[in-house]
């Protein structure tokens, strides 16, 4: 199993000085799509995350990685923050924001189920959401529109952003993350690419899947609460093993 490089600063620290040097240092992307990188260029992002990271992550507290799939670029690409849309940012986190408005449905039920954790300063003392491609990936279609678009939506994308894709796993690690357990949003092709990429470098113990946020929000409203429950039971359940 891998084993963690962590320095002697706080995870909030640690947060922070990984945003601030991250930057995309892979092979040439396929045709017609782009990395974002909201750290690095003029946007506030990066002064968001300094205000979450010293507000919620501000210790030394080993946290469960919760891995996405790569961020929205109207929730955490706008932020800076996994899974925070602009209304969150200012009503759940506390943050200030003056730009334009963005709504992200993924948002809505992560925060929910936040709540249903305990609220979100006990929420993040205890895990931590990023991605295994930690940067917002946009194609261009046919009629020069620039939509979202996932790393594992092609597959030379894949290959192309991999090497990548380790290196910011060892990173995340190295942040302060417990490597027992890791968790997964989305039971699908982020699963199987997630559970493929650990058993070729030994990161966790065990992933664990989760239904992606997105899909409930889109295809199982109506079921909203059940999956939450299901969170709140999965990550209480491996956070209470690990404090026995």
């Amino acid at each position: 199993m891998y084993q963690s490089k962590r320095t002697s600063m706080s995870f909030g620290q640690n947060v922070i000085r990984f945003h601030e040097q991250l930057a995309y240092t892979g092979s040439a992307l396929p045709d017609g799509i782009h990395v974002i990188n909201p750290f690095a260029e003029s946007t506030p992002a990066m002064d968001n995350l300094r205000m979450f990271a010293q507000k919620y992550l501000d210790d030394k507290n080993p946290r469960y990685l919760i891995l996405g799939i790569n961020p929205s670029r109207f929730g955490a690409g706008v932020t800076g923050i996994p899974f925070t849309d602009t209304k969150r940012l200012v009503s759940e986190c506390g943050i200030p924001y003056s730009g334009k408005q963005t709504h992200e449905i993924s948002s809505v039920f992560v925060y929910e189920m936040i709540h249903a954790l305990g609220g979100i300063s006990d929420f993040y003392s205890r895990f931590y959401i990023n991605s295994p491609f930690p940067l917002a990936i946009t194609k261009t279609n046919s009629e020069g529109r620039e939509l979202n678009y996932n790393y594992y939506d092609s597959a030379a994308l894949t290959e192309a952003v991999y090497p990548f894709i380790v290196q910011s796993v060892r990173q995340l690690i190295d942040l302060g993350i417990r490597t027992d357990t890791c968790f997964c949003l989305g039971t699908g092709k982020n699963a199987r690419f997630l559970k493929q990429l650990n058993n070729a470098h030994g990161f966790f113990r065990r992933i664990v899947p989760l239904e992606h946020p997105r899909f409930i929000m889109q295809y199982k409203s109506a079921e909203k609460s059940r999956y939450i429950e299901k969170y709140k039971r999965v990550l209480d359940e491996v956070d209470s093993d690990a404090g026995s």
